[in-house]
């Protein structure tokens, strides 16, 4: 696979999901991928490329940093460096403490941050690289009950966009990817904030994340995202943002083109359907 920036790529996430998918197809590809996660995995090599698992925890900075020059030890380079570590922690907003909106920052997007800190300094020598964030459609619409996930999304768009601006004069490129709704482990690791067992939002809460998990599981497999990755690597100017999914490109069209109104009364009917205080139904 022939691409502008190298075949050196570190992948965060990368022991499930997106991840994963992304960091084998670069394998087979003859890439020298470093997949990193906090469990760690099986190393993989194809005929002209490998896949080594490497312990590191976005969390924190000296696991980043070592992990990092470890990569930098072996391979002299970082070439594609894509942030694909995340979690979800859903709840009412009135129900999630600042403790839990700290947790899903610090991974969502301080993670990336921490990234960026350690590599963008080896890309900038070399005067060329690709960082690939992903993000999420939840980037452009916060779901309700689940507004802590989609404001670190929204944190990464605005990211992005700035970071392209800042890094155009050393040749390196920056891109988001915003999948929908996708067939992962994320579905099982979502995380409920501290005050959603007594939540007086009760059967919207309940009715919203019920529908965000049948999404989810029946949702595109991880390979539609990898696909959209891919194309990403092959250009020399990759765009901002490149959406998954014929459906998610559509409610991203009806976001630019309807009034907020409109949106917000779309995205109640799908995900905050439940009863009224009063009893009456939403």
């Amino acid at each position: 696979m022939n691409n502008p920036y190298g075949k050196v790529a570190l992948i965060t996430g990368a022991s499930s999901g997106i991840g994963k998918c992304t960091a084998e197809a670069l394998m087979n590809r003859g890439f020298r991928v470093y997949g990193v996660s906090r469990s760690g995995g099986q190393d993989k090599r194809s005929e002209d490329g490998f896949l080594r698992m490497l312990c590191m925890d976005v969390c924190d900075e000296a696991s980043v940093r070592s992990a990092v020059d470890e990569v930098i030890a072996k391979e002299g380079r970082i070439d594609i460096l894509i942030n694909g570590a995340g979690i979800g922690i859903c709840g009412a907003v009135e129900d999630c403490l600042a403790k839990d909106a700290v947790k899903q920052m610090d991974t969502n997007y301080f993670g990336v941050i921490r990234m960026l800190n350690a590599v963008l300094p080896h890309m900038r020598e070399r005067r060329n690289g690709l960082i690939i964030n992903i993000g999420s459609v939840g980037g452009i619409f916060s779901i309700p009950f689940q507004t802590l996930y989609s404001s670190s999304k929204f944190a990464v768009e605005a990211l992005t966009e700035g970071l392209r601006m800042e890094l155009r004069p050393w040749g390196i490129k920056a891109a988001l990817v915003e999948p929908g709704d996708t067939k992962t482990g994320f579905t099982g690791a979502r995380r409920y904030a501290e005050g959603t067992d007594k939540s007086a939002y009760g059967d919207a809460f309940k009715s919203s994340i019920a529908q965000m998990e049948k999404d989810e599981r029946n949702g595109m497999p991880p390979n539609s995202v990898t696909k959209a990755i891919l194309s990403l690597i092959k250009s020399k100017n990759p765009p901002v943002r490149r959406t998954v999914g014929i459906k998610y490109k559509l409610f991203v069209g009806l976001k630019r083109f309807f009034p907020a109104r409109v949106v917000e009364l779309i995205l109640t009917s799908i995900y905050a359907k439940g009863d009224k205080p009063d009893g009456k139904q939403t």
